[in-house]
């Protein structure tokens, strides 16, 4: 168990090390993700006696529309309204979910998060949650987007970042206020990710019912290394 409230370098170094094994005798990337989000889904705890602090714990990750499986391209066609889909255009995919409620463990059951189109700039500034979470992940949105953009920031070859929300309450960042984060006591919000073979984003993203002060969400830093190990051999086989 790993206290979130009292999280330091010890539990960092452990909990990494956790992190860079779950990818053993895996077949796909969602398999993996599954594994990472029950791992701290599971083991994050706070309070005494210990309780668990992730309401909801998911995966996401960027992935071409024309690659979808056939519902995924109707969820993603069902978001863009009349606006036409390319094969190119970029989807937030949820790749696994663990939560404290029953649908929340199966990315299949999702209502509205399943594939998110993410065909413009102007789209993705209409998402304030997605837009601040590719922003302090370090990367640049608009290349990120573009099909033949080279300019998206391998952050293999930089400082892993982390999306952190202090405060979930009230939040312009974080949706959902009244049904999600005061309905189950999220408190804080910690993302952490990096970029996948051959140019897209994952993306780890925590909601918790205990604080998370920035110190904390500092040391998730390095975690994000650790999830991109396990992740990155599968990068051809993501969905099981």
């Amino acid at each position: 168990m790993y206290d979130i409230q009292n999280f330091g370098l010890t539990d960092m170094i452990q909990l990494g090390s956790v992190l860079r094994k779950l990818g053993g005798n895996a077949e796909t990337m969602e398999e993996v993700a599954n594994r990472i989000v029950r791992q701290l889904h599971d083991e994050i705890t706070y309070g005494q006696p210990a309780e668990k602090a992730c309401v909801l714990a998911r995966v996401f990750k960027t992935h071409p529309y024309g690659e979808l499986a056939p519902e995924l391209q109707t969820c993603a066609r069902a978001a863009l309204g009349e606006t036409p889909p390319t094969a190119e255009m970029r989807c937030l995919v949820l790749l696994a979910t663990a939560g404290a409620r029953p649908e929340w463990n199966s990315r299949q059951q999702s209502a509205g998060h399943k594939a998110i189109p993410l065909p413009t700039m102007t789209a993705v500034e209409k998402l304030p949650m997605i837009a601040q979470l590719v922003s302090q992940l370090g990367f640049d949105v608009n290349a990120l987007l573009d099909s033949g953009s080279k300019v998206v920031l391998d952050l293999e070859h930089s400082d892993f970042n982390v999306f952190h929300v202090a405060e979930a309450a009230g939040s312009p960042h974080v949706p959902a206020q009244e049904e999600f984060v005061l309905r189950y006591g999220v408190r804080s919000v910690l993302g952490f990710g990096g970029l996948l073979p051959p140019r897209d984003l994952f993306a780890v993203i925590l909601f918790s019912k205990a604080s998370i002060p920035r110190e904390t969400a500092e040391l998730f830093k390095t975690l994000a290394l650790s999830a991109k190990l396990a992740l990155v051999p599968f990068w051809e086989r993501i969905f099981q």
